[in-house]
């Protein structure tokens, strides 16, 4: 197989996993023919680096097991048509010369809509093959473990492999960040790259622009439990994560023409550090400095700047973000340049295994809950009860992981102390409460770093 098509997989029929034979009959009794291949792309964790990959700041995600699975057919009709396994997603079906994609209200098959575009404007397709697909999804909707992400980048591969077309891990990496976007989520990356970069057995640091990643070994001795507070939050759909965006993004401007930066060109906390040339703790500093802590009104803003507030928001803001009218900017900036720190001590600490390395990374990922709640403001009661919960069993280091908002935590538990922490969390958080007993098969579990993106054909 050629270098750059390092994701194919060749599976002999008679060797097909059980999950694979079981998508084949749906598909066959869906469609009345044999799926030509299949498509995975995995979820993921965080394991620290919050909100700072649309900052330009290295994270340090895994991926999971769960994952999104498509059994596909390319057709010679202009036609692509979307099933899923779960019978609550609704079939859908749409000419693939005219991808519309609602951001007003997304639905499941809008993130595979964002892949399929994503790749045909990258390539230029005047006439895309049609496709049959069947979803099969493992990953708990609105988690926080990037289910949306992982349809988008599936389904940018499915299209990839239907047109006869190729492309790296990297550049397909990238073309799904950006086509995620179509949706209206201004994401910086993390969930793409991971979903395409990840290796069995490592962790990632994951760093932009440009992208790569490199290997982190996690110690020995400690184990990555998730647990799903069973609270959904959709970045698509809410407000809350754009906002944030935007507040990072006008933090950046701020700080940029206080120290006489071209402040018009800059859009990430990132850019501001590289111009100064300063270390992560000098531009905490800094922030300390020149933004204050109470709320910026708009008319602040525009004053700061100096342009009018026409020109914030045709020039700065998002669409989605054009009627806030108050920004806090520095606990945003605070939050992203603390955290980007802690991921580069982290990575450093599981480099050098020190002897107390399980105690110093859980320390740090105490640090980033606290600073996600306080400063970011994208925890919600819910999650805060579950880290409560997850420290009181055990746990050495418990946080949110994804947007926030609800979705859910990652804790850090000695090995030794796995099987009592289980039993423990399940009983507090889950037992007496119906709906969280339901999903808590699918939303407590000890994970391992898994492998990316696949494409399987049958030899």
């Amino acid at each position: 197989l050629p270098a750059f098509y390092p994701y194919i997989v060749p599976l002999k029929v008679s060797n097909l996993p059980f999950r694979l034979l079981k998508l084949k009959e749906s598909f066959i009794a869906k469609f009345g023919s044999a799926p030509k291949f299949y498509v995975r792309a995995p979820g993921r964790v965080n394991l620290i680096g919050e909100h700072i990959d649309y900052c330009g700041y290295a994270v340090l995600p895994m991926a999971i097991e769960q994952d999104i699975l498509i059994a596909v057919e390319p057709v010679k009709t202009e036609v692509v048509q979307l099933a899923n396994i779960n019978s609550s997603y609704l079939d859908f079906s749409t000419s693939v010369n005219n991808i519309q994609i609602n951001k007003t209200k997304p639905q499941w098959h809008s993130y595979f809509l964002c892949g399929l575009k994503g790749i045909q404007e990258h390539f230029g397709l005047n006439n895309p093959t049609g496709m049959n697909c069947l979803l099969d999804g493992t990953i708990p909707p609105s988690s926080g473990l990037s289910s949306s992400s992982a349809l988008v980048c599936c389904a940018g591969l499915v299209t990839l492999k239907a047109n006869g077309k190729t492309l790296s891990k990297v550049e397909l990496a990238e073309i799904c960040t950006k086509s995620e976007r179509y949706i209206g989520t201004e994401g910086g990356g993390m969930d793409q790259s991971i979903s395409f970069l990840a290796e069995e057995g490592t962790a990632k640091l994951i760093e932009f622009s440009p992208l790569r990643a490199t290997d982190v070994r996690l110690p020995s001795g400690a184990a990555f439990v998730i647990a799903n507070s069973c609270v959904e939050m959709n970045k698509a759909a809410t407000s809350h994560y754009n906002i944030r965006v935007m507040e990072c993004r006008l933090a950046t401007k701020l700080l940029a023409k206080s120290k006489s930066l071209d402040w018009k060109k800059m859009l990430r906390l990132q850019d501001v550090q590289a111009s100064l040339g300063v270390s992560l703790e000098e531009m905490l500093t800094i922030v300390e400095e020149v933004l204050h802590p109470e709320p910026y009104s708009t008319e602040e803003i525009c004053k700061c700047l100096g342009i009018s507030l026409e020109e914030l928001r045709s020039q700065i803001l998002s669409q989605n973000t054009q009627n806030v009218s108050t920004f806090k900017l520095y606990q945003r900036a605070k939050h992203v340049y603390s955290e980007a720190a802690r991921v580069l001590e982290f990575k450093k600490i599981c480099s050098e295994t020190p002897d107390n390395a399980i105690q110093l990374l859980g320390e740090l990922m105490n640090q980033s809950y606290i600073s996600c709640k306080e400063m970011y403001e994208c925890s919600c009661p819910e999650l805060d009860r579950l880290v409560d919960i997850c420290l009181q069993f055990g746990a050495v280091g418990s946080r949110l992981t994804g947007a926030g908002w609800g979705g859910c935590t990652v804790s850090m538990v000695p090995t030794d102390k796995l099987n009592t922490f289980l039993k423990n969390v399940k009983k507090a958080y889950y037992q007496n409460d119906g709906q969280r007993l339901a999903l808590e098969n699918n939303g407590l579990f000890a994970t391992k770093p898994g492998r990316g993106a696949l494409v399987f054909v049958e030899a």
